[in-house]
């Protein structure tokens, strides 16, 4: 599988971490740790990318990175 650089956000709330991908909309998850929400998004973003790819949908293009 192709490598892909995307931007991430993280936030931090009382209940733990919420992290989403601003690029992939509906691509969001949670952790206890900021460390988990961090791993948690790797794996949500991978399987929001293999279901594009698995139905030929268009990938979409991260042009910067911050």
């Amino acid at each position: 599988m192709k490598q892909y650089l995307m931007e991430v956000v993280v936030e931090k709330d009382k209940e733990g971490y919420f992290a989403y991908c601003p690029l992939l909309q509906g691509c969001y998850t949670q952790g206890d740790t900021y460390e988990e929400a961090i791993e948690n998004i790797k794996d949500a973003i991978k399987l929001h990318l293999e279901d594009r790819e698995k139905d030929k949908q268009i990938l979409p293009n991260a042009e910067s990175i911050s």
